[in-house]
Order: C-alpha cells, then structure tokens, then sequence
C-alpha cells in the first residue's frame, strides 16, 4: 500500500515497510494531517463530548438531586436507572411512550411505504399525465415542517371538549370526536403524509434502475402482474424499502412538534414529549437515560440497516448493459391514477398550507365570507392577545425571532458547509487513513441521536462552567454550536463526496511553484469547490430554518427563533399567530429550496443518492 506525502520535490513514497515512526512523521508533516487531528479534537468536543455527558448523567447524581439520590452531586447513583426502569412511575416516564413511539413508528413505515412506493412507480415507470409536476410537487412535504400539518389539522379538526375552542368543522356544525381531533390517529396521518416524499425520493431512482428484460421474460412466462411484483420487483427495491424505512422509524423517533401538539392535549406521550416534560419539571437525571433509550433505538435502527444492507448487495440492478425503463402505458387506469395522485398533493400540500393562510384571515374559524375576512392577526394592533398584542407583521417578537433565525442559522450553516467541505479534505488527502476513518465516524454520531436528544446531550455539557469553558445556556452562541454539529453528517458526506472528485493535480502543481498550503486552498480547492460549499450551506440552511426538536430545550426568550416561537404562541393558545409564524417559515423554507435547485442545482426530485 502507497502512502502519499505533500513534498515539493519527488522523493520515494513510503511503505508497509517503512518503520512506523518514519510512517507517523510523513504523515504529520501533511497538512491534511494537522488539520485532521484539530477537526477531531473540536468534534470531539462538539459532538461526543455531550452524548457521553449525557450517558454519564443518567448514572450520576446532579446538582439539586442530592435529596433525591442520598449522595452528593457528582457521585455515581443507580437512582436515574431505577426510577425509570423500576419504579411505579416507569410506566409513564418510558414504557407507555416507548411503546407509542414504537407504534407509531411501525405504522407510519407501513402506510407511507403502502402509498409512496406505487406513487413513485407511477411517477418513474407509467405514462402518468404530469408525472414530471408530480415529481416536483409532492416532495413539498419535506422541505416544509412537520408540525405544519399538525397546527393545520388543529385548525379543522379541534373541538372544544379537549382544544378549548372550535376548529373549522365544528364551527360548520360538525364536532369531530376526540380521537380524530387528538392523538394516536391524527399523529399517525400526519406523519404517513410527512415521511411519504422520503419514500417517493429513496425508491424513485431505485426504480428507474430497475431493468425491463426482467420483468419481460417473467410475463412471457406466464407470470402475472401480482406475481411479478411480488418474486421480482420488490426483492430488487428491497435496499431502498429499507434505507426508507430505517430513514422514517430514526425521524418519528425523535419527531417532537407533532406529538406535542396532538398528542399533548389528549394525554398521548411519545419518548420526545416525556423527554421535553421531564426537562421541563426540572428532571435532568431521568431525562437524560431516556435520551440514552432514544439514542439506543437510533444506533439500532442505523445497525440494522447497514446489516440488511450488506446482505442486500446481491440484488444489483444496474450492469453493463443498457436499461430502456420505458414509460409503461396505464390505458384506462390513467385519468383514475392522475386523480389518487392529484388527491394526494391536494391532501398533504393544498389543505394543509391553505388552511394555514386563510385561519389568519378569519376572524370567525371556518366561516369563508368575505365579511368575516380580517388582517388584524398580521398588521392590527392593541389584539386581545396577552403577551403578543400586535399583529404578527408589526410585532418586534416576530422580526427579533426572524432575525435570530436568519442570523444564528445562517452562521451555523455557513459554518457546517466549510467544515464539511474541510473533513472531505482530510479524508481525501490525509496519509493516515485512521483519521479520515475516525472524523467519519464523529461527524455521523448526530444521526443516530434524535434532535431532542441532542439538545439534551448539549445542555446537560454546557448548561454548568467546565475549566475554562464557560456555562452557555441561554445564549446564542450555544445554539449555534448545537446547529452546527447537527448539520455535520450531512455536511461531512457532501464535503467528502466534492473532495473525492477533485484530483491532486492542481494542488500538486501550485505546491511545486511553491504555494503554501493555505494559498493553495484559498486560491485552488475553495474556488473549485465553491458550487458544492455554496449548495452544503443553503440546505443546511434550509433544515435549520424549519428545525424545532433540537432546538426546542435550548432556546430562550433572549434566543428566540421562529420554530420555538411559534410553540410558545401554540401554548398561549393563539393559534392565529402560530400558523401565521409558520407560514413564514414554510415561506423561508420553500424559497430556500428553490435557490438550492436554481441556483446550485440541488433537485430533489431526481431522488436522493442519484
């Protein structure tokens, strides 16, 4: 094996058989090296210093539990572990949400996958008429929050036994029984509606693989559709059906708003809303071995994929023969297909953003007469609204929430796209291959935690001065650490994807004219590179901007963000404002893609890994 070293005149590579220690020193002369090592001491710090902060916790007494535990802060206490594995009220803290977060998990797989895999065979394979729209449009859901649909089905469905007020059907006469309005039913909607674009993106381009001679020579045999399907065409999207089901179970898992506004007022707890409730109430030991539980679920669900996904490599569609993948025509089945797919777009993107705008409208819920049509919640002043008395455009809360948002996301962003483009070199360019390796690894740890859980992680490390670090909760600095370190797993793959495709040559040729090596990255990789660093910032940009679950248990009222603001006027009540905060995030959000897709060519609808 070769190892090759920055030099600036040609010397004989290193090998196996060089001694270690002439090994070691060619490689730390690399700058890629050096600046490998500083990257995993700052992820590190960042990323697995709170996971492990936050593992100890669960088996530590902490300042103000000392009554609680019997032994002084600091100590080592089983306490945590008992009360909630244990105790009379481990049923309520983890077993009865573990039980409904796996419930609902399973079941949100099974319906989006039901709907999304003959919607993106539709979509890819059938001569749908405006398959090309559809490809686009129904992977809204995803570029907009997920709790979006939850305050739009509040807005229809609520009655006034459990939400206090009417929604629209009751309004028209109609009162929806509770288990419509809240709870299990209505979360299981939602998400089936939210997770279906994951699937539709994952198996559209398995199915544009999908080579026809297969399936031909099955018909000419004599086998039927249903059995073609079954023996030929599911094997085969078989790696895609599971990184989509891996992909949706990792992101109910830690799915916070939806849950908390449906499933709150019903009684209804998943892992993330016992989570918040124990953080809340102050309960930082057993918060913390539920994080531990959530994270555990998260690692297994990664581990399971990766295992079935190895095996899954001898389901190989493409060779090296040709694929026609044509259209394949519906005959009669066309108009009625165009309808279910037309339903679908209208069912979880037209009512959803519709009910949204017009309830901050309206002043009577509900009522569509051009006499009950206001903007008072947008412009008006002096509103019966304790706490947010002008309306949502003239408010300074909003635009102090829209700037903190604009602002801290944006510096986050920007900040996780150089980096992710910084690991990419390192793993591109460094002689150690263990480092690469290892800065890997780190970048990918917040993707096996929920973002609720990762919030905790950095709260239980940062909320108390450690060395010289001081305590940073409640500022926007830790928020922004957060975000960035959030970001990494997708920053640090695009970052690593861009750096692999970009040969040593033109470095290799400045460095001979004797660049130095920060010339040559301001100068050559970063100008390169600049389509790749500008689409790793918008998109993180993006997720950042509609991102309420990591953010949810560190933002204060000095640090409030859109998302967080948007809950607080949820839990005051005031729905009008809410869904108006909303719509400027969804607004942010969807402009934000579209620069992404115009600007840097980052479609969506081609499908995800294409």
């Amino acid at each position: 094996m070769l190892v090759e070293v920055e030099r600036s005149t040609p010397r004989a590579a290193p090998t196996e058989r060089t001694p270690l220690h002439r090994r070691a020193a060619l490689a730390l002369a690399n700058p890629a090296t050096a600046l490998g090592i500083v990257l995993v001491a700052v992820f590190g710090y960042l990323i697995v210093a709170p996971v492990v902060s936050m593992l100890l916790g669960a088996i530590q007494t902490g300042f103000g539990d000392e009554d609680r535990t019997g032994s002084p802060a600091g100590s080592l206490t089983s306490y945590h572990l008992e009360r909630v594995f244990v105790s009379d009220v481990s049923d309520i803290i983890l077993y009865e949400p573990l039980r409904n977060t796996v419930l609902l998990a399973l079941a949100s797989i099974a319906a989006a996958l039901a709907v999304g895999v003959p919607v993106a065979w539709l979509l890819t394979r059938t001569d749908l008429p405006g398959r090309r729209w559809f490809s686009t449009a129904l992977i809204v859901p995803y570029m907009l929050p997920a709790w979006t649909f939850a305050l739009a089905w509040t807005t229809i469905f609520k009655n006034r036994r459990i939400g206090g007020a009417p929604g629209w059907l009751e309004a028209a006469g109609i009162t929806p029984p509770d288990w419509i309005a809240y709870g299990p039913v209505p979360i299981l909607v939602i998400f089936t509606l939210h997770f279906i674009p994951f699937v539709i993106l994952l198996v559209t381009n398995a199915m544009r693989n999908l080579p026809d001679e297969v399936t031909e020579a099955a018909q000419v045999l004599g086998a039927s559709s249903a059995l073609r399907t079954r023996r030929i065409v599911l094997p085969l999207l078989a790696p895609a059906l599971l990184s989509a089901a891996t992909l949706i179970f990792a992101k109910a898992l830690g799915e916070f708003g939806v849950a908390y506004v449906l499933g709150t007022p019903a009684d209804f707890s998943v892992l993330s809303t016992t989570l918040y409730q124990s953080i809340q109430t102050q309960q930082a030991g057993p918060a913390a071995v539920v994080a531990a539980v959530m994270v555990a679920l998260g690692a297994i669900s990664v581990a399971v994929d990766v295992r079935f996904l190895r095996e899954m490599k001898r389901f190989a569609t493409v060779s090296g023969r040709g694929l026609r993948g044509g259209a394949q025509p519906l005959r009669w089945r066309r108009w009625p297909a165009f309808g279910a797919v037309s339903g679908l777009f209208a069912v979880s993107v037209v009512i959803p953003l519709a009910a949204l705008v017009l309830s901050t409208v309206l002043h009577v819920p509900g009522r569509l007469e051009w006499s009950n049509v206001t903007f008072d919640y947008w412009i008006g002043r002096d509103l019966p609204t304790i706490g947010f008395s002008d309306g949502i455009l003239v408010n300074p809360r909003t635009w102090e929430a829209t700037w903190n948002t604009i602002w801290m996301v944006g510096v986050a962003a920007t900040a996780a796209g150089v980096l992710g483009l910084l690991v990419g070199y390192v793993v591109a360019r460094t002689p150690a291959g263990w480092l690469g390796t290892t800065l890997r690894a780190i970048t990918f740890v917040p993707y096996l935690v929920p973002g609720i859980a990762f919030g905790v992680a950095c709260l239980t490390l940062f909320a108390v001065q450690r060395g010289p670090i001081p305590a940073l909760y409640g500022t926007s600095i830790l928020l922004i650490l957060v975000m960035i370190a959030d970001e990494m797993p997708f920053a640090s793959r695009a970052g690593t994807s861009a750096m692999m495709q970009l040969g040593r040559e033109p470095e290799e040729a400045a460095q001979t004219l004797g660049a130095g090596w920060l010339t040559r990255m301001r100068r050559i990789v970063l100008p390169i590179q600049r389509n790749a660093l500008a689409s790793a910032i918008l998109l993180p940009f993006v997720s950042g901007v509609q991102g309420l679950s990591l953010v949810i248990v560190l933002a204060t009222p000095e640090t409030q963000l859109l998302t967080t603001l948007s809950m607080t006027l949820v839990d005051n009540g005031y729905t009008h404002a809410a869904n108006g905060v909303v719509v400027i995030i969804c607004a942010v959000a969807l402009l934000g893609t579209w620069c992404a897709r115009r600007l840097f060519r980052a479609d969506l609808s081609a499908g995800l890994g294409s």
